[in-house]
């Protein structure tokens, strides 16, 4: 609403920054106790990438206050984003709330909710994942979890931002208007 003042290049260096400060110990932590548990279950692990707690699984020591600790350092750290996340939302639908037109107010809110909705279902399903009791973990559902948060919201993100551009919607459409209207649907099924 009021982005061309409030973000300026100094504020973009102190929101990268913080990314960086927040995440570099976390990474450096995981990393840390990833290489220091000895594996003793072979190294294959049931997903497509290495996760903590697929790995905890391969370790033949008591890995209970291993997982403990991460628990509580990925707690605190994302306890920290969701705090700052909702103390943004706050303010942004306060402001919203004071635009005067409902048109306006419906267009902010088109673009806040889907992206609210998108870090929604990767919150609910991290904090799944890392929760969830040892009693209903499946591979099968380990990697429906996966999925969810570590793949859907990175490709929702850019749909749900591109999708406002008006440009970017005469494209899409001139493009699909094109290929159906072309015959190209059907060399396209027939290959």
């Amino acid at each position: 609403l009021h982005y061309g003042t409030l973000m300026g290049s100094r504020a973009c260096v102190k929101m990268a920054a913080a990314a960086w400060a927040s995440g570099f110990p976390n990474a450096v932590l995981h990393t840390a106790n990833t290489f220091s548990i000895p594996l003793c279950q072979g190294n294959t692990v049931d997903q497509f990438f290495c996760e903590i707690p697929q790995i905890l699984k391969l370790s033949c020591s008591d890995s209970y206050l291993r997982e403990v600790g991460l628990l509580v350092a990925g707690a605190c750290l994302a306890s920290g984003c969701f705090i700052f996340i909702v103390l943004s939302y706050v303010q942004i639908f306060t402001a919203v709330l004071r635009i005067p037109s409902e048109q306006g107010r419906r267009k902010v809110f088109s673009t806040c909710l889907p992206h609210l909705a998108v870090v929604s279902l990767f919150v609910s399903t991290a904090v799944f994942a890392c929760l969830k009791p040892p009693s209903i973990s499946s591979p099968a559902l380990d990697l429906m979890v996966t999925v969810l948060y570590a793949v859907v919201p990175p490709i929702l993100n850019p749909l749900i931002y591109s999708m406002r551009n008006k440009e970017l919607k005469d494209a899409l459409r001139k493009v699909t208007s094109t290929f159906f209207s072309s015959g190209n649907i059907g060399i396209a099924l027939h290959k």
